[in-house]
């Protein structure tokens, strides 16, 4: 286990910890920003991914002889939002809680292409499935985005078609081939994969409030550049676990990783839109 977990963090990783203490550190003396509390910030944020990153690398060895292994992990990627959805629901913030989750559907394609590009199966992503590909992260997308343009009457119709188009898009979506069952584990899948999930879950909830700390600390740069950055850091988790798919080669489940993850988002926020519609 000990190899595993050192294994586990890569030069990526020591390269984006490096990218993210420059960025809030260099934005904080650049924006005459708060140096301590941006350093403080940064520092946590690499904690954050620290965890994320060998929390996925856990989940994906754990799961790696399992038929579906794309679509299981953009279910399990998506626990962080959907603690940020019970928690809203909680405190009665309803419509924040829906919208949360929405965010990452923007991002997640562009993360799926970077990490493709990194592990030089650019061609293969774009080849594999394309026409499925397309449909659902364009149009989960659109729903996303149409979301913060609506009035509170127009929820009833939102819901209804991000049902009616979500619905079919995850029952129809590809068949993962069957897997090498041959394949030894480098720890036991059972005593490793529930504390995976619970660590992952946790660390992607504290991700995006670390992250707003840096940044309102750092006085990031609100721009194009600003909002890239914070959106890459909040959807680390889909992030990771794509990479870790495409290094294993398993092209179909990095993009049903996405994909899943995008419809997952819809459904949490449908979520709490049935809440505040029913509440209301």
């Amino acid at each position: 286990m000990k190899s595993f977990l050192r294994h586990s963090i890569g030069y990526l990783d020591l390269i984006s910890w490096l990218f993210v203490f420059v960025f809030f550190c260099g934005s904080a003396l650049f924006f005459n920003g708060n140096i301590l509390l941006a350093t403080a910030g940064s520092i946590g944020i690499i904690v954050v991914m620290m965890f994320i990153a060998v929390s996925i690398e856990i989940i994906i060895e754990c799961l790696k002889n399992t038929k579906g292994i794309g679509t299981l992990t953009g279910f399990i990627t998506n626990g962080p939002e959907a603690v940020c959805l019970l928690v809203g629901l909680l405190a009665g913030d309803i419509i924040f809680a829906a919208s949360t989750p929405l965010g990452s559907n923007f991002m997640n394609p562009v993360l799926l292409c970077i990490a493709a590009l990194l592990c030089l199966q650019f061609k293969a992503i774009c080849s594999k499935n394309r026409l499925y590909t397309f449909i659902t992260l364009a149009s989960t997308a659109l729903l996303a985005g149409s979301f913060f343009f609506l009035s509170s009457h127009s929820y009833p119709l939102w819901l209804t078609f991000a049902l009616i188009i979500t619905v079919p898009l995850f029952f129809f979506r590809p068949t993962e081939a069957d897997v090498n069952k041959d394949e030894e584990y480098s720890f036991s899948p059972s005593l490793w994969l529930p504390p995976a999930i619970i660590c992952l879950t946790i660390a992607g909830y504290y991700l995006d409030p670390v992250v707003s700390f840096a940044a309102k600390h750092s006085m990031a740069p609100k721009g194009t550049i600003g909002f890239v950055v914070l959106a890459t850091l909040t959807s680390w988790p889909e992030f990771k676990s794509c990479l870790a798919l495409l290094k294993r080669r398993q092209i179909l489940a990095a993009i049903l990783n996405i994909t899943v993850s995008n419809i997952t988002n819809i459904w949490l926020a449908t979520i709490g839109i049935a809440t505040y519609l029913f509440m209301k």
